[in-house]
């Protein structure tokens, strides 16, 4: 049976789905963003990542989040979403939100990496292609690299933007004083920078904690926040101990030392509380983010259209009472 042409629902911007304003810009965002950093890779079936792409533009979920070396293999997912945009959203491309990143290992060899004006425009150029695009609406620096010049970084931004190849810039995980020096150049060449993206979660407090939540708002930047659910940790995957077939059994990016009795314990209370709310563990983790007018979007990923719907209903309730905040600050 060939499959039908891909019709988006009419109704998808009513579908639940509220936006935020991304700083000091024109640019609004879904709260909820689909990152494809696990689950589009080459190794995982075509049809799921479709089928979870269409649910997300379905629900008015039209900021797509990749970089270059996501998979895996490196540079697959952004294959895969190359063949979702030929396949289906082509007629669409002027409703989507795509977001790609350089920064971390992709190739072999001195300009595989960081932040020279060689790789970044270089692994732009292949995303591009990768993704059946001509250009893409924000590229981000996805770390600081301390031993590159930040200038030439910089630069190499506000000329991707000035070729056409990028609406926007934005960074990721640059700490305070980098990022500051970054907005202040960005901003004098007028290509401001339009998000910061950083880990943030009930778990990892960092961005509010360094202030980094405080400089990007007062710069005129959204945030964006990655790794909401702590990779899994905030949600009711390890309630009952480590599962056979999940992340921190295979000991890659999650370990399973993390999972100590004392942070078991506190999983356990916030997910009694977030029963309490009618909500899953996910969906309040995600809510806590949303709850401050600071976070623009969060990222999440998701194996399954189930998964993805699940953590869609997060935004049906983002407000927290002072003894709910008092529990969660217990941790």
């Amino acid at each position: 049976m060939i499959n039908p042409v891909y019709s988006p629902d009419p109704s998808r911007y009513q579908n639940g789905i509220r936006f935020r304003r991304c700083g000091k810009s024109g640019v609004l965002l879904p709260e909820i963003s689909l990152g494809l950093w696990h689950n589009f890779g080459d190794v995982n079936p075509f049809a799921n990542s479709l089928e979870m792409a269409h649910y997300a533009f379905d629900h008015g979920i039209v900021h797509f989040d990749l970089a270059n070396n996501y998979g895996p293999s490196y540079g697959s997912a952004e294959e895969t979403f190359g063949q979702i945009m030929k396949k289906s959203f082509a007629p669409f491309r002027d409703e989507l939100f795509i977001s790609t990143k350089a920064g971390h290992d992709m190739w072999p060899g001195p300009y595989g990496e960081w932040g020279s004006r060689k790789y970044l425009i270089a692994s732009l150029d292949q995303s591009l292609r990768r993704m059946n695009l001509e250009y893409v609406d924000l590229f981000y620096s996805h770390r600081f690299d301390p031993e590159t010049p930040l200038e030439e970084t910089l630069q190499a931004l506000v000329d991707i933007v000035r070729a056409g190849k990028a609406l926007y810039i934005g960074i990721s995980k640059y700490p305070l004083e980098a990022a500051q020096f970054a907005y202040r150049y960005l901003r004098d060449r007028d290509v401001p920078c339009l998000i910061y993206q950083g880990r943030y979660n009930i778990l990892n407090r960092e961005p509010e904690e360094e202030g980094i939540l405080d400089q990007a708002a007062e710069n005129g930047a959204g945030f964006i926040a990655f790794s909401p659910l702590a990779q899994g940790l905030l949600t009711s995957r390890y309630l009952d101990g480590i599962p056979a077939d999940s992340r921190m059994a295979k000991e890659h990016f999650l370990k399973s030392s993390v999972l100590t009795p004392e942070l078991h314990a506190y999983l356990v209370k916030l997910n009694a509380l977030a029963a309490s709310r009618g909500q899953s563990l996910a969906q309040m983790a995600l809510a806590w983010c949303l709850k401050d007018s600071r976070v623009t979007s969060v990222i999440v990923g998701a194996s399954s259209v189930a998964q993805l719907a699940d953590n869609f209903k997060a935004i049906e309730n983002t407000t927290f009472t002072a003894e709910e905040l008092a529990v969660i600050d217990q941790g």
